[in-house]
């Protein structure tokens, strides 16, 4: 039977701001998956959220964390979560304290029973990145601007490289770092964002 990758998002009742906090688990919790994080917020109680949350008897609770970019709000439990759970941690920004891999894009990364790409999205910041699955049709954004309704502005060459390569992808539901994800009709609002995006300002490389 085919299911989907398990998604929850620990920061769901959060009464402060942070970002969205997505523990990813496989569907059986079998030894071999790997218990991963995308984004860890800044809210502490995230950490009683990990310990409660079903990963797998025998299994360390967070095997490694994914971080989408740098801000406060994406990042700033790192400390805590090494210190709890001492998991691999992947992020392309080498200024944060912690991270034990960086990204450049392109990488293929298991990320609970599943294989996952990473794409390197600047625009919302230098170091942002994007994490795609293709068997379930899942990208997580962190902030990533990838809802564009109208044109205007203006935006990096390197994010308009990105946006036409996501673009090419079967995406199914696009997990934001803030606010519900999206579940219907993702690739049509993709290639709206594009069409939007090339009517803009594109800066100089």
């Amino acid at each position: 039977m085919w299911l989907k990758m398990r998604v929850v998002n620990l920061n769901e009742q959060s009464k402060i701001y942070t970002s969205n906090v997505y523990l990813l688990t496989g569907d059986w919790n079998s030894i071999k998956d790997v218990n991963t994080l995308v984004d860890v917020g800044r809210d502490l109680n995230v950490l009683e959220a990990i310990v409660q949350a079903s990963t797998g008897v025998g299994k360390t609770k967070v095997e490694q964390v994914i971080l989408t970019h740098s801000h406060y709000d994406h990042a700033d439990v790192l400390p805590h979560i090494k210190r709890l759970f001492r998991p691999h941690v992947y992020a392309y920004s080498n200024s944060l304290a912690g991270v034990n891999t960086y990204v450049k894009g392109g990488e293929i990364i298991k990320a609970a029973d599943r294989m996952g790409e990473i794409i390197y999205t600047p625009g919302h910041s230098s170091d942002s990145i994007c994490f795609y699955f293709a068997e379930d049709g899942l990208l997580f954004a962190g902030d990533t601007p990838l809802i564009i309704r109208s044109p205007g502005g203006s935006y990096e060459p390197g994010y308009v490289r990105a946006l036409e390569y996501i673009c090419r992808k079967d995406v199914q539901t696009i997990y934001f770092g803030h606010g519900m994800p999206l579940t219907q009709g993702c690739n049509q609002a993709l290639q709206e964002t594009l069409r939007n995006v090339r009517k803009s300002r594109i800066k100089d490389s």
